[in-house]
């Protein structure tokens, strides 16, 4: 049993390690949204565009879709594992004096982001490959209104931003764990690996958090 978990937090922690690396391409694509309209019109749209022709970034999305899937079913996996060996609700460290609110409510943490994500992709992706958007000036679908649209109602920001709240604490344990699981927590690494962790973690966090915020008070001013 030991062994099987083992693989299963191996799963977890390579799958976790490639949606972090998604989260920096993705961020740096929607960093476009903070230009003049008119600019950022055109190169998101493009953007999105590239995402949903290449057939390589095609093959990277498949990826992106089964490791999403596999990080939230393992991570049950795990959890169900646990709560049958000795009654926690997840995996972390047991010594729950010391341990961080984050890393004793990954669980609580992981629905949030999967209710928001499920959000996401219906708002948005199911919209792009499915819906019938109208095309820009260089006719590519115009993904960019449809988010600005969305940017734009109060009620939507504050679930986006407390949503990545949520991711925020979700990686900054998630980082961590990953590399203890991966064996690369070694003690003259330690405090290295917190830093970039935190780092990390506040880009992230911040930087998506900041795009909604910039267009809501921005665009509707």
């Amino acid at each position: 049993m030991k062994q099987t978990t083992l693989i299963y937090k191996l799963i977890m922690a390579a799958t976790g390690l490639f949606l972090c690396f998604f989260l920096i391409i993705h961020l740096l694509g929607n960093l476009q949204l903070l230009s003049p309209p008119s600019v950022a019109r055109e190169q998101f749209n493009w953007y999105s565009h590239l995402l949903s022709g290449n057939i390589l970034i095609k093959i990277i999305s498949y990826v992106l879709y089964l490791s999403l899937i596999g990080h939230a079913v393992y991570a049950l996996v795990i959890t169900r594992i646990n709560v049958k060996a000795n009654g926690s609700k997840y995996v972390y460290d047991q010594r729950s004096k010391v341990s961080l609110w984050n890393s004793r409510n990954m669980g609580v943490l992981g629905t949030i982001i999967l209710i928001f994500l499920i959000i996401h992709f219906k708002d948005y992706w199911y919209v792009y490959k499915f819906g019938s958007l109208p095309l820009d000036a260089k006719g590519n679908k115009d993904l960019y209104t449809l988010v600005i649209s969305s940017f734009q109602q109060g009620w939507y920001v504050i679930i986006y931003e407390l949503s990545f709240i949520a991711l925020g604490f979700h990686l900054l344990h998630g980082f961590f764990s990953a590399s203890r699981t991966l064996g690369l927590y070694h003690p003259k690494y330690a405090v290295a690996i917190r830093v970039v962790g935190w780092i990390y973690s506040l880009a992230i966090t911040m930087g998506f958090m900041l795009i909604p915020i910039y267009i809501y008070f921005n665009l509707n001013s």
